[in-house]
């Protein structure tokens, strides 16, 4: 799962980018596009390993996407193809400047998360203007079309040139006949205001973003974090009376954002946490794990990560009857650790 990091110029993008990937360029390559992938911070795969004592502990991962910054057209005009590069990315964070200093005009994180989501509707409304194009010409030609593909698009132009994104239109935007056009304001956003090292505060609610998601970050601070070794980073949160890091927050928040949960496989091997889509059936977990589980599927033990816990061992849950056998239509909770059965 792959997110996209946005925003104008000198909000911030890189070094928020630097600082939850640990993707450090040297000045000459720092303009280049990037990804990172970073694990997603969870208790329950540490305290799993601490009781299965396995020879690997994998994490979930999500990736962030940095691109290179968008060519400049002749007339300064946003280029509509800018945003190609983040149209597979599975959501978007959208990085808004809340700090001033010498050069800089004061922050103003709504008009900014408001000057680039208008380029994002309008890449949208190009895109989709040109697939109206093409169905109209392709009826014209005796070719039969969705009339329900033709319905949605409509319903995405009438938004789109009334400048209101997609994503708050749940129903365009997890429609599944628009889903190849990947279209940009329907991808689930967070924003990140971007502040000063001693504020750790939202702005005022009228000068927020309106609509998605508000998170803070320090960008600069969480930067210089992430270049230092654990133990300097603690003596670092120590003095300046820190609590904690706020890069595991935007990491966890980022899994959350596309939707997923976690379920679990563990044993002396391995102790690992799998990512799910919400609602997702017990077969296809299995194929998660791997395509001859979800082929050969028979059923699956379940567990709940807080029922194992409280019994203390997988043996002790199954005495407690918190084991149980689950059919292929089961939906996968988040926190389940399974055992899937399986014969091929």
């Amino acid at each position: 799962m792959k997110l996209g990091i946005t925003g104008l110029p000198g909000a911030g993008k890189t070094t928020v980018f630097e600082a939850l990937t640990l993707n450090f360029a040297d000045g000459a390559h720092r303009g280049d596009a990037r990804i990172g992938t970073v694990h997603v911070p969870d208790e329950r795969v540490d305290r799993l390993s601490e009781m299965y004592q396995p020879r690997k502990t994998i994490y979930a991962q999500v990736s962030y996407f940095l691109p290179a910054p968008a060519a400049k057209t002749k007339d300064k005009a946003p280029d509509p193809n800018a945003w190609t590069a983040v149209r597979d990315c599975d959501a978007l964070i959208h990085v808004v400047r809340n700090f001033g200093g010498y050069g800089y005009d004061a922050p103003d994180p709504a008009g900014d998360f408001r000057i680039l989501d208008q380029e994002l509707i309008l890449s949208d409304l190009v895109v989709v203007e040109k697939r109206l194009e093409r169905l109209d010409l392709d009826r014209k030609r005796g070719k039969d079309i969705d009339p329900e593909e033709r319905r949605l698009l409509e319903a995405c132009r009438e938004r789109l040139e009334n400048e209101q994104p997609i994503r708050d239109d749940a129903d365009l935007a997890g429609a599944r006949l628009l889903r190849g056009f990947a279209l940009l304001s329907a991808k689930p956003m967070l924003a990140l205001t971007n502040n000063e090292d001693d504020d750790d505060h939202l702005p005022p609610a009228e000068t927020l973003p309106d609509g998605p998601e508000c998170m803070v970050i320090k960008a600069k601070l969480e930067h210089e974090l992430a270049q230092m070794t654990e133990a300097e980073a603690a003596d670092f949160l120590k003095e300046f009376n820190i609590t904690a890091s706020a890069k595991d927050r935007v990491v966890q928040r980022s899994y959350d954002l596309l939707g997923l949960i976690s379920f679990f496989t563990v044993g002396d091997d391995e102790v690992r946490a799998w990512t799910l889509h919400r609602n997702t059936e017990a077969q296809e977990a299995a194929g998660v794990i791997h395509t001859d589980l979800k082929k050969g599927f028979i059923r699956a033990e379940v567990v709940a990560y807080d029922d194992l816990m409280t019994a203390g061992s997988y043996a002790e849950a199954r005495k407690q009857g918190t084991v149980r056998l689950e059919g292929k239509t089961y939906i996968v909770q988040d926190g389940d650790i399974l055992n899937v059965l399986f014969n091929v």
